[in-house]
């Protein structure tokens, strides 16, 4: 089925500069002296060939993301051409963790950067301010991280277009004999030698070129996917090339080779020379800025991939929920802890290596998705088809290969811990899962307990055993308890206690008698229990504390108003007191075989326990139930849609497989209450079922002030139903609702 969505905000520019400057990084800044060592002047042309060499993982991933411009990236690509299962759960978590990893090290890479214009600086701590702050831009909108990318990255260009600039037109900059100088490292070398420092070269480079992964990792947020997809991919492959290039060709054409191999300030060597104004102040300006980017871009992974993990239930759902925002702020919250927690422990150096080698396997099983999802979906629209196929898919996975072929052994070793941790992890949650939800459905048909009716008079405790049974009769083992308070007066006897007893014994028997046949058609055991005491709260709580099998308590409502709805009341009471999920029903004729249910659905609990209730009434009579989901005011065809799919969500994760007799609405209203009711008289419904509203602890209200209402105005007979929170639930619940509403 359809999930959830997030919402396209980042336009072209935004696009083009999460994949250029995300890229760039602060990689070009060390690594143009670490491939000069390896190649000398031969390291424009790895830089070179390292740019082509991505050309093919780029044009694949053009494709792949504007077939399903949804967010995972690479994990969606999996998913879909080999199953949703370990493979993608391997590769999506993965992503996930490299992306949360690098995070961690570019946000120390800022503080050290930082650290060079102001000594004094802890780098922990700025670390983790510069983590809590970009994680803060994203929880306010995906525009706001497009936004930062554009002015962090257009500083970055300004200051590579500048120092190619004066790198080429200085008389003391890029100079033919000294970049030439760098030819002694492969005198009296073979051509195998050179073949494979070549290789070593574009191995080492190859990685600074993925960063437009980002880009395929929310495709879901990108406006006018078709189109921004492919020219932010391209583009930004092409932006980097062109700028690794022609940095490093200036860079070894101003100081020569024996001064450059191996330095880490190589660009900051080279400026001091063309431009020793401010050129050195300017790209340790720029070495900051760009590892600023790197932390933003690799977070937008990050959340991404997790929310992905979690909108196809291989990680928790929690992971899916989303602000007011509309961006989805646990997973954001998780990444921001986990990258904080590896910058301040320090083992940012170790976890970079996974980072590197978990991108190397990401990029290889998302290539060769690639051949197989044309094979299962030959049909399918794509909107931009790879040219050249299936070169494009032999190079990306030679490359792959070559990558490994020329890593890090200790890049390879950590890999291989991680995939073996990932792997016990995700067989031991599938266990757990599978066990869960056989022991969610054996206690479902089974069911197994009691529903405790609290009624006094026969008409209430008819109607309320009626409907009580027809939720239990799919269950082989649950009994309907008819429960009365005896109520004792303070100056009571001893000797009265017999004779009040027994009065109080035969009348309920009368009740039992009258209201027995009802369950017991439908094979439901059905007994009464007297309990004494001073109230009739007080002997309930009692009952609800003594015994745990107890599920559900069920009351009616006075048809006189003042009768419920005075403060203190007995139905006040037991609903904001009472320790298990309650449902109080105002009988206005309701039929012993309901036919048609209408469950307003919202986002708390207290309406997906109604979801649940109408679930069970429908089992064995097939009966209808109509999902209502209203949105008030002002909303366009995006906000609707997402409504609707979180209504289908909501259903999905409370009952499982969806009952056939289910149907789901979304309207656009002015009036909540009154659009319930218009559907309530046209529907020719017999019962109505409400979450109690949030607002239903104000001591001037009884379920709220919506079901209030409805109480007295529906047409049909109304249900309220709570859901039994402890204190510290709804606590989190409110925190959530005001980090969501």
């Amino acid at each position: 089925m359809a999930k959830r969505k997030l919402k396209r905000q980042l336009n072209l520019l935004q696009v083009i500069m999460l994949g250029t400057a995300g890229t760039i990084s602060a990689e070009i800044f060390v690594l143009t002296g670490h491939v000069t060592r390896i190649a000398g002047p031969e390291t424009v042309l790895a830089l070179v060939l390292g740019g082509v060499m991505t050309l093919s993982i780029a044009l694949n991933y053009c494709e792949l993301a504007t077939t399903f411009p949804v967010t995972g990236g690479a994990m969606t690509y999996v998913g879909e051409a080999f199953g949703k299962g370990w493979l993608m759960y391997l590769v999506g978590s993965l992503d996930m963790l490299s992306s949360t990893f690098y995070a961690a090290l570019s946000a120390v890479g800022f503080a050290i950067s930082l650290s060079v214009f102001i000594p004094e600086l802890p780098i922990i701590p700025i670390a983790l301010l510069v983590i809590v702050f970009v994680g803060f831009m994203h929880l306010r909108g995906v525009s706001n991280v497009g936004n930062l990318q554009i002015l962090l990255g257009g500083f970055l260009l300004s200051v590579f277009a500048a120092y190619i600039f004066k790198g080429f037109s200085s008389a003391s900059g890029f100079q033919m004999e000294t970049f030439l100088s760098g030819r002694v490292v492969f005198e009296n070398q073979s051509p195998i030698a050179h073949l494979g420092r070549m290789l070593t070269a574009i191995a080492l480079t190859y990685n600074a070129y993925v960063g437009f992964e980002v880009i395929a990792d929310d495709a879901e947020e990108i406006t006018q996917p078709n189109k921004n997809i492919p020219i932010g991919i391209l583009v930004s492959l092409l932006l980097t090339t062109i700028i690794y290039s022609l940095v490093s060709l200036i860079t070894i054409g101003t100081v020569p080779f024996e001064q450059l191999a191996g330095s880490e300030v190589a660009l900051t060597d080279a400026a001091a020379r063309f431009w020793p104004t401010i050129g050195v102040q300017l790209m340790g300006a720029a070495g900051i800025v760009a590892t600023l980017t790197s932390v933003n871009s690799a977070m937008l992974s990050a959340t991404r991939e997790a929310f992905s993990l979690g909108r196809e239930r291989v990680w928790p759902r929690v992971f899916t929920r989303l602000s007011h925002w509309r961006t989805p702020w646990v997973a954001i919250l998780v990444v921001v802890i986990i990258s904080g927690l590896v910058a301040a422990v320090g083992l940012v150096d170790f976890l970079s290596f996974i980072s590197s080698a978990g991108y190397m396997f990401v990029l290889f099983f998302a290539t060769i998705a690639m051949p197989r999802l044309r094979k299962i979906h030959p049909n399918i629209v794509r909107p931009f088809k790879a040219p050249f196929y299936p070169l494009t898919v032999v190079l990306a996975a030679a490359a792959g290969l070559l990558i490994i072929a020329f890593a890090n052994p200790r890049a390879l070793l950590f890999l291989g811990i991680v995939l073996v941790i990932l792997s016990i992890a995700y067989l031991v949650s599938q266990q757990i899962k599978a066990r869960q939800e056989l022991h969610s459905k054996l206690e479902y048909e089974q069911g197994g307990g009691r529903v405790l009716v609290a009624a006094k008079r026969v008409e209430s405790a008819r109607s309320l055993v009626s409907l009580a049974a027809q939720m239990v009769d799919h269950q082989e083992d649950t009994a309907i308890c008819l429960f009365t308070v005896m109520k004792t007066p303070l100056n009571l006897d001893a000797e009265q206690v017999p004779q009040l007893v027994a009065e109080k014994k035969q009348a309920q028997m009368r009740i039992l008698e009258e209201i027995t046949p009802l369950a017991t058609h439908r094979n439901v055991p059905v007994y009464a229990k007297l309990k004494a005491a001073h109230r009739v709260e007080e002997g309930l709580f009692s009952e609800l504390s003594r015994h745990i099998d107890i599920r559900l308590v069920m009351m009616g409502i006075p048809a006189e108003k003042a009768k419920f709805s005075e403060p203190g009341s007995l139905v006040k009471e037991v609903l904001m007191m009472a320790s298990r999920n309650v449902a109080v029903l105002r009988d206005k004729g309701l039929p012993e075989n309901i036919r048609r249910i209408l469950v307003p659905v919202g986002n708390g609990p207290n309406a997906k326990l109604a979801l649940q209730l109408a679930r069970d009434i429908i089992e064995p009579n097939g009966a209808q139930v109509v999902g209502l989901r209203l949105v008030v005011g002002e909303a366009d065809e995006e906000r609707m849609e997402d409504e609707e799919l979180q209504l289908h969500e909501i259903a999905e994760a409370e009952l499982g497989e969806l009952h056939e007799k289910f149907e789901f609405i979304v309207r656009k209203v002015d009036s909540v209450s009154e659009a319930i009711l218009e559907e309530c008289g046209q529907g020719e419904y017999d019962l109505l079922i409400m979450g109690a509203g949030e607002d239903f602890s104000n001591p001037d209200r009884v379920f709220g002030a919506l079901n209030d209402h409805l109480i007295e105005s529906a047409p049909c007979s109304v249900m309220i139903v709570r859901r039994y929170q402890t204190d510290t639930s709804l606590w989190v619940r409110k925190q959530l609702k005001k980090i969501e509403a």
